[in-house]
C-alpha cells in the first residue's frame, strides 16, 4: 500500500486524500491574509480530484450555513502533470477506471470511471489553467465553471483536457469563451504561482483547506471529512459565527442556489439520509419538476 501513496490518481477514499509526490516543502507558517470576511480559506483542489468531488456536499452546506463569515480562495493543485511515472499499480489511464468507480460508491457521488478507458486525459494541467483563466473574468463564475467541468468529466465522460470540452463548460458557466482562450497564457503563470504556494504551504494532496482568521491563527483540514470537521475548524477560529438555518419549505428551494444536486448533496445539506433525499428528488423528477442525468454510479438532479 505504501507504494500506492505516491500515485496522485490513487485517491484513498478512507483518508479522503489524493496525494501528490511533492518535493521538499517548507514547514514555516505562511501568512494567510484575510480580506473582506473574518475567515479566509485557501482551498487546494483540482478539477480531476475525485476526493474533491467527494466534499462538494460538505462545502455547499458550509457556504449556506456560514457563508457570511468566510471567503474561499480556490487554488489549483495540478494533480496529474502527465503519465511519465508508473507506481502503485497505475501505469496507464485505463488503470484508473475501476479506482474511480470505487471512489464513487464510497463518497456516494456519481462518477463514471470509464472516461479513463473511452477518452482518457493526458494531464489535469489544461483544466487547472482554464480555471485560473476563468478567475481572471469572475471568481464566482470560475467556481461554477469548475463544477461544470467536473460534471462533464464524472458524468458525461468528457476529456476536460481538450479545448472543445473546456469551451463548452465555459459557455454553460456564462464565461466569455474568446476571452478565456486569450487569457489562457497569462493564466499559466497564475497556475505556476499556485503550485509554488502549494510547496510553501506544504500541500501534500487534495482536498486541503487552510483556514485563517484576522490574527493569522490557522487550522488545516486535510482530505474529505464529515461536515463537522469543516464547521468545527471555522468555529474554532471565529467562535462568533452564527449558523444560518437553511430554508426548505419548498423542496425545490436548493435548486435556486445550486442548479444541480446529487442526492448525497441534498442529504448532507438538509440533514437527511441519502435514501430519503433520493426518494424526494425522484418524486420531484417524476412530477416533471426536475431533470435528471443517470449514470452507472448514481444520478444528478438538475433544475428545469
Amino acid at each position: 500500500m505504501s507504494e500506492e501513496k505516491t500515485n496522485p490518481l490513487l485517491c484513498d477514499p478512507v483518508s479522503g486524500m489524493c496525494e501528490m509526490p511533492l518535493g521538499e516543502s517548507s514547514n514555516a507558517k505562511t501568512a494567510i491574509p484575510t480580506e473582506n470576511k473574518p475567515i479566509k480559506i485557501i482551498y487546494y483542489t483540482d478539477p480531476i480530484c475525485s476526493s474533491c468531488w467527494g466534499i462538494e456536499p460538505q462545502l455547499r452546506k458550509l457556504k449556506l450555513e456560514y457563508g457570511d463569515y468566510f471567503e474561499i480562495d480556490y487554488r489549483m493543485g495540478g494533480l496529474l502533470p502527465d503519465w511519465s511515472y508508473n507506481s502503485g499499480g497505475i501505469s496507464k489511464p485505463s488503470d484508473v477506471a475501476h479506482h474511480w468507480d470505487e471512489a464513487s460508491l464510497y463518497y456516494e457521488m456519481p462518477i463514471d470511471g470509464n472516461v479513463w478507458i473511452e477518452d482518457p486525459l493526458d494531464s489535469s494541467y489544461p483544466s487547472c489553467i482554464a480555471v485560473k483563466a476563468a478567475q481572471m473574468q469572475s471568481k464566482e463564475k470560475a467556481v461554477n465553471f469548475m463544477r461544470v467541468l467536473r460534471e462533464k468529466l464524472y458524468l458525461d465522460k468528457k476529456n476536460i483536457a481538450k479545448w472543445e470540452n473546456i469551451a463548452e463548460a465555459a459557455k454553460i458557466a456564462g464565461l466569455d469563451v474568446p476571452k478565456l482562450k486569450a487569457d489562457y497564457d497569462d493564466a499559466e503563470e497564475l497556475f505556476q504561482d499556485d503550485l509554488n504556494l502549494a510547496k510553501t504551504l506544504g500541500v501534500r494532496g487534495f482536498p486541503t483547506l487552510f483556514l485563517a482568521n484576522a490574527d493569522n491563527n490557522q487550522l488545516t483540514v486535510y482530505g474529505s471529512k464529515p461536515y463537522d470537521a469543516y464547521e468545527n475548524a471555522l468555529l474554532a477560529l471565529f467562535p462568533e459565527a452564527k449558523k444560518k438555518s437553511i430554508k426548505n419549505e419548498n423542496p425545490l428551494n436548493l435548486f435556486e442556489i445550486f442548479p444541480t444536486l446529487a442526492p448525497k448533496e441534498y442529504a448532507v445539506i438538509l440533514d437527511k439520509s441519502t435514501s430519503e433525499a433520493t426518494s424526494i428528488l425522484e418524486k420531484l423528477y417524476q412530477q416533471g419538476l426536475l431533470n435528471k442525468k443517470t449514470i452507472k454510479n448514481g444520478s444528478l438532479y438538475i433544475k428545469k
